[in-house]
């Protein structure tokens, strides 16, 4: 089962248990407080990781997470938690422009 280690949340880690849900359903599953303002439905880019190893495991680009790319709000190395699985380790980090205040990050 694929490891996801969290960087900047004092790399804690968790299992992905099910290659269908998305990243972001598993952080959420695992308690773990992360910015996801449209519901996890592509729409915003609130939920955005910045990956620092694993990218060659994650799924293939979604329609929205091409969309993203071409109005520039997502970058290289960065992908929607909501709109990707994993079926490898992944290493990822809060987006800084998606930090929520009441969060410890460990930059």
């Amino acid at each position: 089962m694929p490891k996801i280690q969290l960087q900047n949340l004092s790399n804690k880690e968790i299992i992905s248990n099910n290659k269908s849900k998305s990243i972001l359903q598993d952080i959420l599953e695992n308690g773990i407080d992360w910015l996801h303002a449209c519901g996890g439905k592509g729409r915003c880019t609130t939920c955005k990781m910045v990956i620092i190893s694993g990218e060659g495991h994650l799924s293939p680009l979604s329609v929205f997470e091409q969309k993203m790319i071409k109005l520039k709000k997502l970058g290289d190395h960065e992908r929607l938690s909501c709109q990707c699985t994993t079926d490898g380790d992944l290493v990822i980090r809060v987006a800084e422009e998606n930090k929520m205040p009441h969060m410890s990050y460990s930059d």
